[in-house]
C-alpha cells in the first residue's frame, strides 16, 4: 500500500488488534492517529513510533463530539478511518440498560457521528476508506450477549448505508473476526472448546485482521462488503 501524507485514524488502539494494526502501519511508513480511553503501555509504544494519540470517551455523545473537535485540530485530511473501538460488557439484570446504552454508543453512535463529521477530512484524500471492525457473532446471534451482538450488527448495517452514501469517493467496508487471541486467564478447557468451533481450529492472532485491512485499503473495487475472518466457523 502506497504511503499517504494523510494519516490513518484507528480508534481504540491501545491494545490487542488495534495496537497491532497501528504498529504495523507505522512500521510501513504510514502516518497514524489513534484514539484511546485508558493509558495502557501500548499507547506510549505507538507514540514512540510516531503516532498521534488522542484521548477519547465514546460512551456518550459529548465525548464523541469532543474527540471529533480535537481530531480536527491535528489534521486537515484522513486517508482512512478504522473503527476498532469496542466494549464488551456483562448484561446482568441490574446493568442491562447501562450496558446496552454504552455498547450502542461505542459500536454505533461513535462510528455514525465520526463518519458524518469527518467525511470532509476523507474527501481531501484519494483514495479514502472507512473500515468498521465488527464481529462474526452477528452472523448467528448470541443468547448470552444480546446487546453486544445487536450493536455490532448495527455496525454492519452502517457499513452498507455509508457505502451507498459516500460512493464513489469513499469506500466503506467491514471486517468481522471470530476468535483471534486468547486472554492470559483463559484455561485449557475453554481454549479447547473455543478452538473446536472453527474448521481451522487455530488461534490466528491479530495479523489476520491487519491483512484484511490492507486488502480493503488497497482494493479499488470493493465497497459495502464485510469480510468474514472466522477460520471457517460457518462451515463447522
Amino acid at each position: 500500500m502506497t504511503s499517504s501524507s494523510a494519516p490513518i485514524l484507528i480508534t481504540g488502539a491501545s491494545q490487542r488488534v488495534g495496537l497491532h494494526c497501528a504498529q504495523r502501519l507505522l512500521e510501513e511508513g504510514h502516518h497514524v492517529i489513534i484514539s484511546y480511553r485508558s493509558e495502557r503501555p501500548g499507547v506510549q509504544t505507538l507514540r514512540d513510533l510516531g503516532a498521534i494519540a488522542l484521548f477519547a470517551d465514546f460512551s456518550s455523545e459529548a465525548g464523541i463530539l469532543a474527540f471529533i473537535t480535537e481530531l480536527k485540530t491535528h489534521t486537515r485530511s484522513l486517508r482512512a478511518i478504522v473503527h476498532n473501538a469496542s466494549a464488551w460488557l456483562a448484561e446482568t439484570s441490574d446493568t442491562e440498560v447501562a450496558a446496552f446504552t454504552q455498547m450502542f454508543s461505542v459500536h454505533m453512535l461513535a462510528p455514525y457521528l465520526i463518519n458524518l463529521h469527518c467525511a470532509d477530512l476523507l474527501e481531501r484524500s484519494s483514495p479514502a476508506d472507512i473500515v468498521h471492525i465488527s464481529d462474526d457473532v452477528t452472523r448467528k446471534g448470541s443468547s448470552k450477549h444480546i446487546a453486544y451482538c445487536a450493536t455490532k450488527a448495527g455496525l454492519d448495517s452502517l457499513t452498507l448505508s455509508f457505502a451507498a452514501k459516500y460512493a464513489p469517493k469513499i469506500k466503506v467496508n467491514g471486517i468481522a473476526p471470530a476468535l483471534l487471541l486468547f486472554n492470559p486467564y483463559d484455561d485449557a478447557a475453554y481454549r479447547a472448546k473455543a478452538l473446536a468451533k472453527s474448521a481451522l481450529g487455530i488461534e490466528p492472532g491479530s495479523e489476520v485482521v491487519y491483512q484484511s485491512l490492507r486488502y480493503l485499503l488497497e482494493n479499488p473495487y470493493v465497497t459495502g462488503t464485510t469480510l468474514t475472518v472466522n477460520g471457517g466457523r460457518h462451515v463447522k
